[in-house]
């Protein structure tokens, strides 16, 4: 499994339309991505502009590739694009340790 990491600047005061607006992206586009396996969204408490969304993936390239080379990115990016303050740093990680 492929962890996507991704650090999203919003627009300050925006919050409230964001997580709406991100809640709906992955419930209605990123999950009916190949190879989606769930997702996570952290709100920055020190920087409130600031959010992680933790995307989960059966490989690297169902993201790299099934996904970001689809209309479902461009779907995605119509839903949330419009509140980033700046393109988000995305990586990709994969797990080594795991504890219950």
């Amino acid at each position: 499994m492929i962890l996507e990491l991704a650090d999203i600047r919003i627009q300050p005061g925006k919050h409230a339309a964001f997580e709406k607006a991100i809640a709906l992206g992955l419930s209605s586009v990123i999950a009916k991505a190949k190879g989606f396996r769930g997702a996570k969204v952290n709100h920055g408490i020190e920087n409130p502009e600031r959010y992680v969304l933790q995307i989960f993936w059966e490989t690297l390239e169902d993201h790299t590739v099934g996904f970001r080379e689809s209309p479902l990115f461009t779907e995605w990016r119509a839903i949330v694009g419009p509140f980033f303050a700046g393109p988000p740093q995305v990586e990709h990680f994969e797990l080594t340790y795991a504890s219950a």
